[in-house]
């Protein structure tokens, strides 16, 4: 069921409106700084695919699909995992792999190359945080704080380059110190490990937890722990509208409802507390 223009209901039955913490994903569900990622990972990796033996006899199409595949599955954990599978696919198809930290050192390397003006412009002031900050995230925000939320943002992105950003797009004092990202001893965080401490530390039950992300993986994490997921089908490029593959990836994760964005904040506030 879907209210004109916004919000669509997928599942009509979870319970709402006693949430006291809430999870926030932070790039493409606040964040669009990082906008057009992967337009850098895709090319980077089939030039890698590209080199091995068996990618030298395949079309370039059947390796696009391939390295998508991979990226795709991984969206939403911390970037190591991609890169790990790159390592993966490039052994199997007969190349001599490097460690998955070099895949990733590169890949960021090439993407702060994009988007360092972004940076710039946001820290000298020429370019203010709206430009870069999903449509309505500081109504977001206002609003869940306004209902005694605590706040939490957990992202698959290096945490320094999270702190930074927050920091750049004026979001950081709303989570209070709560403030996660991807380590470097990687095995020892995930967003799952930080929706289980919340829900440990906090001694929860399950409807108490909303989560706000674009990604399968942080709604899967939600709905592992009977929370409420709102599924952010964010259209980066446009910046308004909702992104179709984005949708159909969040209703197959699980989530509760679906939201292009933030800009009917009073839509969304009396759906998830009246």
């Amino acid at each position: 069921m879907k209210q004109p223009n916004y919000l669509e209901i997928i599942k009509s039955d979870t319970r709402k409106g006693d949430f006291h913490h809430a999870v926030l994903d932070f790039d493409g569900t606040i964040s669009l700084i990082r906008q057009g990622w992967q337009e850098i990972m895709l090319p980077y990796f089939v030039d890698e695919l590209t080199g091995t033996p068996v990618g030298k006899t395949m079309d370039i199409n059947k390796l696009q699909t391939i390295a998508k595949e991979f990226i795709d599955v991984n969206t939403g954990k911390q970037t190591i995992y991609q890169c790990i599978s790159l390592a993966e696919k490039i052994t199997q198809m007969g190349g001599m792999a490097e460690p998955a930290i070099t895949y990733k050192d590169e890949y960021h390397r090439r993407l702060l190359e994009k988007i360092q003006y972004r940076l710039d412009a946001l820290e000298d002031g020429t370019i203010k945080p709206e430009e870069y900050l999903v449509p309505g995230s500081i109504a977001l925000l206002e609003m869940l704080r306004r209902h005694g939320v605590a706040l939490y943002l957990a992202s698959g992105t290096d945490e320094h380059y999270v702190l930074n950003e927050a920091k750049l797009l004026g979001v950081t004092d709303y989570f209070a110190g709560h403030i996660y990202g991807a380590q470097s001893d990687y095995q020892h965080f995930s967003k799952k490990m930080v929706i289980d401490r919340i829900i440990r530390e906090n001694q929860l039950c399950g409807s108490e937890l909303i989560g706000f992300g674009d990604g399968y993986v942080e709604i899967e994490n939600i709905k592992e722990v009977d929370g409420f997921a709102c599924g952010v089908a964010s259209n980066e490029d446009l910046r308004s509208g909702t992104d179709e593959w984005k949708r159909g990836r969040l209703i197959k994760a699980g989530a509760d409802i679906i939201i292009p964005d933030y800009s009917s904040i009073d839509v969304l506030e009396h759906y998830l507390f009246d």
